[in-house]
């Protein structure tokens, strides 16, 4: 804490009137040990598991994955060119799963900039066409009212209005406005830390590119009130809503200077919260560790209006081998409970120790009586059926620890414990 202490100390000295959030330098060997983590990703290039945010995160960071890299971001241009760039006229889609959502449409546009290609010419022009059809969809079902809900979330658009802006690509006033609105309106605290801060970096993105002079006193507006919510979320440990958000938010707080007081201690409060998570290996999803390495290298997605594409990355060697693989794991129960069916599921699943809870949806399928569906999202795989109940309009499978503990992390990345009981509740929001 001396260091920490000396350090606020002279972020003071700066002047409390134009503070900046930074963070205190990690462990070159803690953030290496997260990028390699990566590293298994890189190696799967079927259409299921590319995930352009893998890429982006890798090249905002200080570390580099060689030769996986291209072949990596190769694998992605082949697949959005088929996937979305395909005849107009061709209905045969056997080679394309599942056609990009929004979202990862925009992602994979931030991938592109990221090796700092501008989208251009007949295909460029088309994927921009495509991204500002999901933004104008969404616009229309928000409602000129604003009563409406988009298809997607406001997470989404926010990250594709961020995606077009890093491309100087200019978004209509009425498509900002939506979000201007969701983030001004948005007094109950509805939007996730995640949402409003990625509807920040957007607005970050238009501010400094000088897109929607027409908005741009909204736009300056916003930023402030973005800034303003996230702070007030810091919990006592020193997350900004939770520490799955946290690296979010730090892009967004990091990204200009701010007016008042508080911002330098909750950042350097933020990065004591996580160097601790990253010493008990708490970020393990591949998708949230994206979005911590650039923090950790102090970037942003913002970066990408010009990013530094020759800036010296140090090559990440390969993962240490996990030796307690070699021995024969411990059995455990987790208890399974489903009370939003009829009639209420409960059974006691017998799982290897380290299971993920996906595992143990798996083994309870297996052993008959219970059922799952699960839809792909840019965060990995998240329930949308259990026991045939589909969840309708604004409705979710909420995953708890029972009684009312909910988890932070999706069915792939969390790992019950021995004698645990998880519990799949329909909710409605």
């Amino acid at each position: 804490m001396g260091n920490l202490g000396a350090f606020l100390f002279l972020l003071g000295a700066l002047g409390a009137l134009a503070q900046i959030c930074v963070i205190p330098q990690m462990d070159s060997q803690l953030v290496e040990r997260l990028g390699q983590h990566l590293l298994p990703w890189m190696d799967r290039l079927s259409q299921k598991h590319l995930n352009p945010s893998i890429y982006v995160g890798l090249r905002l960071s200080s570390f580099q994955a060689g030769t996986k890299e291209d072949l990596y971001l190769h694998s992605l241009k082949l697949d959005y060119q088929r996937c979305l760039l395909g005849p107009a006229t061709s209905n045969d889609n056997s080679d394309c799963q599942t056609k990009p959502s929004m979202g990862q449409l925009a992602l994979y546009m931030l991938a592109l900039r990221a090796n700092c290609e501008f989208v251009g010419g007949h295909k460029g022009d088309r994927l921009v066409s495509h991204l500002k059809w999901f933004l104008e969809d969404e616009k229309r079902a928000i409602g000129h009212n604003h009563k409406g809900h988009p298809h997607t979330n406001y997470y989404q658009y926010g990250l594709s209005i961020l995606a077009l802006c890093v491309h100087q690509k200019l978004v209509h006033d009425s498509v900002v406005g939506k979000l201007l609105y969701a983030v001004e309106h948005d007094h109950q605290d509805h939007l996730s830390v995640d949402t409003v801060a990625m509807a920040g970096l957007a607005f970050t993105c238009l501010e400094r590119s000088y897109f929607n002079p027409d908005l741009r006193q909204r736009i300056t507006t916003a930023i402030g009130t973005v800034r303003e919510k996230i702070l007030k979320t810091q919990t006592p440990e020193g997350y900004f809503g939770n520490v799955y958000s946290t690296p979010l938010a730090l892009q967004l707080l990091t990204s200009s200077p701010m007016s008042g007081v508080g911002l330098s201690t909750a950042c350097l409060k933020a990065g004591a919260a996580l160097l601790a998570s990253l010493q008990d290996g708490t970020f393990q999803n591949a998708v949230m560790i994206s979005q911590l390495l650039p923090v950790l290298n102090h970037k942003t997605y913002v970066d990408l209006i010009s990013p530094d594409c020759q800036a010296p990355r140090a090559l990440l060697g390969p993962a240490p081998e996990d030796l307690s693989l070699t021995h024969i794991p411990e059995v455990i129960s987790v208890t399974l409970k489903v009370p939003s069916i009829l009639p209420p599921y409960k059974q006691a699943i017998s799982v290897a120790a380290g299971s993920s809870l996906e595992d143990v949806l798996k083994k309870a399928q297996e052993l008959g009586g219970f059922t799952y569906g699960t839809q792909g999202s840019l965060s990995g795989p998240f329930l949308t059926s259990v026991m045939g109940k589909v969840a309708g309009d604004r409705e979710f499978w909420h995953l708890l620890q029972a009684p009312d503990t909910p988890l932070l992390q999706g069915i792939t990345d969390y790992r019950p414990q021995d004698g645990e009981t998880i519990e799949l509740r329909l909710v409605s929001w």
